[in-house]
């Protein structure tokens, strides 16, 4: 018998194939139906920076910056490196009109990554 995850019946499998559904759903611009997949692969592996990166995608696709601001900062505590949620949770604090916020992450994501999307946002210049 597959193991299953908690009292709803799920196994990791599903976890995965809902996981590769909601990446589905984010580029079919479906940002809301994304989260509700993704809500429950969290609740059963909250360590997984994968699938709340991708959350936190998709709350920002929905323009929920706050739920959104929340994710990419848990997983900058779990990857202090990775530079596209530096540049994400950016684009985040710009949305909130929080300019100085959105500065220091648009040069770390720089700093991290030098990718001209990340260099032209980042305004070392100025």
């Amino acid at each position: 018998m597959p193991e299953t995850s908690g009292s709803t019946g799920r196994t990791p499998e599903t976890h995965v194939i809902d996981f590769r559904a909601a990446e589905q759903l984010l580029a079919a611009r479906d940002p809301r139906g994304a989260v509700k997949l993704l809500d429950p692969v969290i609740a059963a592996h909250p360590e997984n920076t994968a699938a709340r990166l991708l959350r936190a995608r998709a709350f920002f696709a929905a323009a929920q910056l706050r739920p959104a601001e929340l994710e990419f900062t848990i997983v900058l505590e779990r990857e202090p490196d990775n530079a596209f949620a530096h540049f994400a949770l950016a684009r985040t604090y710009e949305r909130q009109l929080r300019p100085d916020q959105a500065k220091r992450h648009f040069r770390l994501a720089a700093a991290l990554d030098p990718k001209p999307q990340y260099l032209e946002a980042a305004r070392f210049d100025s």
